[in-house]
C-alpha cells in the first residue's frame, strides 16, 4: 500500500518525474500477484564483459532494464535511446565523442541517466551537438554526470516533466560564435533545473518557450554571455542560484511571470555587463537577492509591474539603471550601499514608486528617531545625468569637482526627476534574507 501511494503521489508532482519502470511498480505488482513474472533486467557493460559496448547494451535490452556501466572509457557517439531505459555508470566511466559527435540522444519517455562523464563532442557550425540531447520526450532524469567540452552540454528540445540535478558541465568556450550553452531548454514544461555547476560555455542555462519550470541552488560563473538567459518565457521561478563572473549575470526578456529570490549576482563586469537585464518584462517579483560588484546591479528597459523589494546593492558601478517604458513598478525596502550610483533615470515620464530604502549616500536626519529620514532623499544625482549623456566625465567621478557638481543640484534642481524621491527614506538597513552581516557598517 505504501508503495502505490508513494508512486500516486509523485506522479502527480510536475516536478517530480520518474522512470516508466517506477511509475508503473504497482501494477507490476499487482500482475506478480496473479503469477505473472514481469521484471526489469540488469545487464553489465564493461571492457571485459559480455557486452563492451553501450550501444549494443541499448540493441539488446528490454523495456525497463537497467544498464550498469563499469569504468572505463568508451569511445562511442551518436548513441540513441529509443526505449524506457535506466543507465547508471559505476565510477564514472568516460564516454567520448572523439570531437566529431554528439553523445546521448535520447527519444524515449522515462530515461534516466547518472554517473557517467561525457566529454570531447566538438564544436560544428552546422549542428546543435550536445553531450545529452532529450528529444520530443517526457519523465526523464539527468543526474549526477560530468560533461567536459561538449559544444552543448545537457539540450532539451519539445521535453516536459524532466529533471537535471547536481550534474557538472565545464566547456572551453572561447566566443560566442564557436561556443554552445551549458544547459539549453527549448519550447519545454515542467522542468527542475537543480544543483548543477556550470562554466566556460557562452550561456550558462538557457531557456526559450519554457513554461512552468524551476531553476534553483546552481552555480553558474565564467560564461563568455550569460549565467542565464531568459527569452519568450513564462511562469518559471529561480531562487539560491550564484552568477559569478559572467559576461553578465542573467537576461530575462520578452517574458511574464517570472519571480527571482535569494539569488547572489556578484563580478559580473564589462561595457554590457549587468546581474540581471530586464526587456519587456511583466508582472514579476525580485526580492531577496544580492547584487555585488556588478557593472550594472539591475537595467531595466520597457518593463511593468516589478517589485523590487529587500534586495541588497552593494559596490555596484549603478545599482539600478531604468530606461523607457517602465511603469508601475515598485522599488521598495531594498538597501543601495556604497554604489557609484544608486539609480539611474532615462525616462521623463515617471510613474514608478521608490520608498522605505535604505540609502548609505543619506545624509538626513531623524528628529523623531521613528527610522525613517524626516527628509526626503532624491538618488539620482546629476553628475549621473552628465555621465548618461558624456560617459568620458566619468573619469572626474572622485574628484571634488563632482561633490560641487551633485551639492548645486541638490540645493536647486533642475536636471534631475522631480517625481524621483524616497519620501519615507529608512535610517538603518533593511534586514534581509542574504545581507552581507560582514560588510563594515555605516
Amino acid at each position: 500500500m505504501s508503495l502505490i501511494k508513494l508512486s500516486f503521489h509523485q506522479m502527480n508532482n510536475p516536478l517530480t518525474p520518474l522512470t516508466g519502470c517506477i511509475k508503473n511498480l504497482f501494477i507490476i505488482g499487482l500482475v506478480a500477484l496473479i503469477g505473472t513474472g514481469v521484471k526489469a533486467g540488469t545487464i553489465k557493460v564493461c571492457p571485459d564483459c559480455e557486452i563492451r559496448s553501450i550501444r549494443e547494451a541499448i540493441n539488446v535490452s528490454q523495456y525497463c532494464d537497467t544498464l550498469i556501466v563499469g569504468p572505463g572509457t568508451y569511445s562511442e557517439g551518436r548513441i540513441i535511446i529509443n526505449k524506457s531505459l535506466t543507465l547508471i555508470g559505476n565510477g564514472f566511466p568516460v564516454i567520448d565523442g572523439s570531437n566529431s559527435s554528439e553523445i546521448f540522444t535520447v527519444t524515449a519517455d522515462h530515461v534516466h541517466i547518472e554517473g557517467f562523464q561525457i566529454q570531447n563532442v566538438g564544436t560544428s557550425y552546422m549542428e546543435d551537438r550536445a553531450g545529452i540531447r532529450i528529444q520530443k520526450s517526457a519523465h526523464f532524469t539527468i543526474i549526477r554526470n560530468k560533461l567536459i567540452n561538449t559544444f552543448f552540454g545537457i539540450y532539451l528540445e519539445n521535453a516536459d516533466h524532466g529533471i537535471v540535478k547536481d550534474n557538472i558541465l565545464r566547456g572551453e568556450a572561447v566566443d560566442e560564435m564557436s561556443s554552445g550553452n551549458a544547459i539549453h531548454l527549448w519550447h519545454c514544461k515542467h522542468i527542475l533545473v537543480e544543483g548543477n555547476e556550470v562554466s566556460h560555455h557562452r550561456d550558462g542555462i538557457y531557456f526559450e518557450f519554457v513554461d512552468s519550470s524551476l531553476i534553483k541552488n546552481n552555480r553558474s560563473s565564467d560564461n563568455i554571455r550569460y549565467g542565464l538567459h531568459f527569452m519568450f518565457s513564462n511562469d518559471d521561478d529561480y531562487h539560491n542560484n550564484t552568477f559569478k563572473r559572467n559576461g553578465a549575470g542573467v537576461a530575462v526578456m520578452f517574458s511574464r511571470r517570472i519571480n527571482m529570490w535569494e539569488n547572489l549576482f556578484e563580478n559580473n563586469w564589462g561595457s554590457s555587463a549587468y546581474g540581471i537585464l530586464l526587456k519587456e518584462i511583466y508582472d514579476t517579483r525580485i526580492y531577496n537577492n544580492v547584487f555585488r560588484q556588478n557593472t550594472i546591479g539591475i537595467y531595466a528597459e520597457g518593463s511593468t509591474r516589478i517589485d523590487y523589494k529587500k534586495n541588497d546593492f552593494i559596490r555596484n558601478g549603478w545599482a539600478i539603471k531604468i530606461s523607457g517604458g517602465c511603469l508601475d513598478n515598485h522599488v521598495n525596502k531594498n538597501n543601495f550601499i556604497s554604489n557609484s550610483f544608486d539609480l539611474a533615470i532615462r525616462s521623463s515620464s515617471i510613474e514608478n514608486d521608490f520608498h522605505g530604502n535604505y540609502w548609505s549616500e543619506y545624509t538626513g536626519y531623524d528628529l523623531d528617531r521613528d527610522g525613517i529620514g524626516d527628509v526626503p532623499y532624491r538618488p539620482v544625482k546629476l553628475f549621473n545625468y552628465i555621465v548618461n549623456n558624456t560617459p568620458e566625465a566619468m573619469v572626474l567621478l572622485r574628484s571634488f569637482f563632482v561633490d560641487i557638481v551633485n551639492f548645486a543640484e541638490k540645493v536647486s534642481p533642475i536636471f534631475t526627476p522631480a517625481k524621483v524621491f524616497d519620501a519615507r527614506p529608512s535610517m538603518d538597513k533593511i534586514l534581509t534574507a542574504q545581507i552581507d552581516q560582514s560588510f563594515d557598517r555605516q
